[in-house]
């Protein structure tokens, strides 16, 4: 069901002119740039290294090895960024992958979350370790306090597919 509303969100997008502005539910439209990404923009930090940026907005030759022995960098500064993430799932829809443009979408709300929750939230997803409440739950967290709505909607998912297959906490 959500690749239905995917679709129809980017058909609205596209009759829309595709803004320049990111979308956080579909990730097709660009972010910093008015040129679509397209599979001959593959890898963004070759061909298009002024798009790439740090997580504070520095550009990637700003960070080297050098400077990074010499704890000049913050290793904070070595992550991806959401708006990174966003325009490697725009090359990869456009190349025919939604299935990794999907999971680009999520890697790219999941930035917000920090990294222990995100352990915690993985672990709650393995079978037999959650009930559906909880799933549902981690669900809104996701939606309310990271604005991660397509995060939030595969938890949604989870909860009810692992309810339909009896691999919810109790069902062993």
């Amino acid at each position: 069901m959500m690749s239905e509303v995917d679709d129809l969100v980017a058909k609205i997008m596209a009759q829309m002119g595709n803004s320049s502005s990111a979308n956080s539910s579909t990730g097709t439209s660009t972010t910093s740039t008015s040129k679509e990404m397209t599979a001959d923009d593959y890898p963004l930090y070759q061909k298009h290294r002024d798009l790439v940026k740090t997580p504070k907005g520095h550009n990637l030759d700003d960070i080297n090895l050098q400077k990074v022995v010499n704890n000049q960098v913050d290793p904070k500064e070595l992550r991806i960024t959401p708006e990174a993430l966003k325009l490697q799932g725009e090359i990869a829809a456009n190349a025919g992958r939604p299935a990794i443009q999907k999971n680009l979408q999520r890697a790219a709300e999941l930035t917000r979350v920090p990294d222990e929750r995100v352990l915690e939230m993985y672990d709650a997803l393995r079978p037999f370790r959650s009930t559906k409440q909880e799933l549902l739950d981690i669900a809104k967290e996701l939606r309310d306090k990271y604005d991660a709505n397509v995060c939030a909607a595969w938890f949604e998912e989870a909860a009810d597919y692992y309810e339909s297959r009896k691999k919810l906490k109790g069902d062993n």
